[in-house]
């Protein structure tokens, strides 16, 4: 009796070569992407980049890195070869310990056998250089080629996805394609400022940056290259250190956010990543300073020992694993909020430049315009719209009669003070406009200052510190509220217990897969306590963070320094405005309100006198 038919297979090379690109090579950007990688490993210091339709049509990547002998070459192209791997000395082979760009030797196989494919390569010191191609995966060569230079590689890709036509029906139009090479390069030359990139479209060069020096000062010049000058004018510095991790880079100013994340940066080891806990970890952090909606520019670079940090998680090598996240997130939001701390009252130059540019000849006709429509399309929330929450009205008039140096009421303009505060950094108190707005004179300029969005960080600032010295008070419910969550969120809460129970809410299980809610924070009054557990499950499962508790309390925070603030139309004497003014100056975050808008807005001198012809 004969064997029945193996229904167990072993695949041949070319499907298997074949399946390994359907996870490294997802669109052309993902092509450019392993091949500057190999770039940057084989240590090149200018990279330039062309494609044309997309990147659909041919894409080419040319390097002068060390490049590869004949030999090198041959085996290139085989899958799971790769140089950037060794066993030690006991001939093990450490996947935890990758300081490579790459290492799976996966990308030059899985491309040529989706594409046509051609490498040209040279060694210094070498009289030719080789050529090898590889047509949907059948290979040809390697063969003598006219040498290009020094050393490095020039890899060309032609008709991509001409071997599987399936998977160009999944490719986007030609320009959703080449913003994703653009985006995908601009990450990479913000790993790297010490290398010179330049991409070029078929038609003009789109991108051409200089290579750069390889310290903050530098990789700030790069950064403000890709995202702009105004960057650097609202940058923080970042420089942090805790057990072994190092973050270093740089966070733009509250003021200076956008209405989306695309702006966020973030590196691990140079490795450009997206990472959940590293954007949880940056909405953390400017939580205080922004309202839902609006996300600020960073770029944050993490030095960490290799043995903390899995890359080896995805073929695409854009998601990684700490071994110890909180550190990370702890490390990340603690950085941030010291330098948003260090950055005391200032506000982003672009208000002021937006400011400038209105003010101009024909600019109420809406002239220069350009490049400040952020802060005007910034959602304003209207306060009058927002019910306070039963029962804390009363609290509010405290917050206020505690600060009787600017709530006096008062109807007439008081006499000018005799000090003069003009050397302060906001200046001195001179007037105010429509009863909504102080103007100071500064040492070499002028202050434009919101007194009610100014008033309102102030209040804010004081109530967080008043609650941050009385702890969270508790109220306990007639009847526990049972919450059903399933056995796996309730488990993740529960885990929480202890850090939820300092901020108010005590839990217990009750069951499998419930949870009895016992106290809630009184400052959030009734609530619902169901709505809120599952969002907690939400953030905890996204971001292993308790954040949505923290949001709640700041947002009635915020509601009541803005129902407890100075209001817009209220008449203030100049005493009022210069304490007003000397508070702003003490209060850290005073240069944006609760809602992430700026308070003030500074022209000096020179841009004064420039508005009349005076210089």
């Amino acid at each position: 009796m004969s064997d029945p038919t193996p229904t167990i297979r072993k695949l041949p090379k070319h499907t298997i070569n074949r399946i390994a690109a359907g996870e490294v090579v997802e669109r052309p950007a993902s092509v450019i992407k392993e091949l500057v990688e190999n770039a940057l490993d084989a240590g090149a210091s200018q990279i330039d980049i062309r494609y044309e339709a997309g990147g659909r049509r041919s894409l080419s990547v040319i390097d002068d890195g060390k490049g590869m002998t004949k030999a090198e070459l041959s085996l290139a192209v085989e899958r799971h070869a790769t140089s950037k791997l060794s066993p030690d000395a006991d001939g093990k082979w450490d996947l935890l310990n990758i300081v490579s760009m790459g290492f799976r030797g996966e990308a030059l196989p899985s491309i040529g056998s989706v594409s046509r494919l051609k490498i040209t390569t040279q060694v210094m010191n070498d009289g030719a250089a080789w050529e090898l191609n590889i047509e949907g995966g059948a290979l040809s060569g390697p063969k003598p080629a006219p040498r290009f230079g020094l050393s490095g590689t020039r890899i060309d890709v032609r008709d991509l996805f001409y071997a599987t036509p399936a998977r160009l029906k999944f490719l986007k139009t030609e320009r959703s394609e080449s913003m994703a090479i653009s985006d995908m390069v601009k990450r990479l030359a913000m790993a790297r400022a010490d290398v010179g990139f330049s991409l070029h479209n078929g038609t003009r060069a789109t991108l051409s940056l200089p290579r750069e020096t390889d310290n903050n000062e530098g990789r700030l010049k790069r950064l403000a290259d890709i995202l702009g000058h105004d960057f650097r004018d609202n940058a923080l510095a970042i420089d942090a250190q805790r057990d072994g991790i190092k973050l270093t880079g740089f966070a733009g100013l509250p003021t200076f956010s956008r209405g989306s994340s695309t702006h966020q940066y973030l590196f691990i080891n140079n490795r450009p990543v997206r990472d959940k806990l590293l954007y949880g970890a940056v909405r953390g952090a400017y939580q205080d300073f922004l309202a839902r909606g609006r996300h600020p520019v960073v770029a944050l670079y993490v030095d960490i020992p290799t043995k903390y940090v899995d890359v080896n998680v995805h073929p695409a090598k854009t998601e990684v694993r700490f071994r110890d996240p909180a550190i990370v997130r702890g490390l990340i939001v603690g950085a941030l909020r010291h330098a948003l701390a260090g950055a005391g009252h200032r506000a982003s130059t672009t208000t002021s430049a937006y400011a400038l540019g209105r003010a101009q000849v024909g600019g109420a006709l809406g002239a220069h315009r350009t490049g400040y429509g952020n802060y005007q399309a910034m959602p304003i929330p209207n306060a009058q719209t927002q019910p306070l929450i039963d029962g804390f009205s009363a609290k509010v008039e405290n917050w206020v009669e505690e600060a009787p140096e600017y709530f006096s009421p008062t109807q007439d303009i008081d006499p000018p003070t005799p000090q003069d505060f003009s050397d302060r950094p906001l200046g001195a108190a001179r007037a105010q406009l429509h009863e909504t707005y102080i103007v100071a004179q500064t040492a070499d300029g002028m202050v434009v200052v919101d007194q009610h969005a100014a008033h309102e960080r102030l209040v804010y600032e004081r109530m967080k510190k008043a609650m941050a010295d009385k702890g969270v008070e508790r109220q306990a419910l007639l009847i526990p509220d049972i919450v059903e969550l399933g056995e796996g969120d309730a488990g993740l809460v529960l885990a929480r217990a202890d850090e939820l129970s300092k901020m108010g809410l005590v839990i217990e299980p009750f069951g499998v897969g419930a949870v009895c809610v016992r106290e809630t924070p009184a400052l959030l009054g009734e609530m619902d306590v169901q709505g809120l557990l599952r969002d907690l499950v939400d953030d905890l499962r996204d971001t292993d963070e308790t954040l949505s508790l923290n949001e709640r309390f700041e947002h009635v925070c915020g509601t009541m320094a803005c129902h407890g603030s100075v209001r817009a139309g209220r008449r203030l004497g100049a005493q009022e405005m210069n304490a007003l003014l000397r508070q702003m100056e003490e209060t850290p975050h005073s240069g944006q309100c609760n809602h992430g808008r700026p308070t003030y807005v500074e022209l000096k001198l020179a841009d004064i006198e420039r508005l009349f012809g005076r210089r």
